[in-house]
């Protein structure tokens, strides 16, 4: 499961992220506001904006590799 990497990252990064986690099932206009058609689905907002799109699965080192730029 990626939540529980997900809620490591954060606990180590509190002062440069904010997780929010959103349930695509009980909020279809978000899952399809943003496409959200697999999860799991990390989307990275910079400044009210998309800046990075994660899909599927990954190892600790991996997802903090493609959040390097934001933590």
């Amino acid at each position: 499961m990626v939540s529980p990497i997900v809620d490591q990252i954060a606990e180590e990064n509190t002062e440069k992220l904010n997780v929010v986690k959103v349930n695509t099932d009980e909020n279809l206009e978000t899952a399809s506001k943003y496409g959200i058609t697999s999860i799991p689905a990390l989307y990275v907002f910079k400044d009210g904006e998309v800046a990075k799109t994660i899909i599927g699965a990954r190892p600790k080192p991996a997802l903090e590799d493609e959040l390097s730029d934001f933590i």
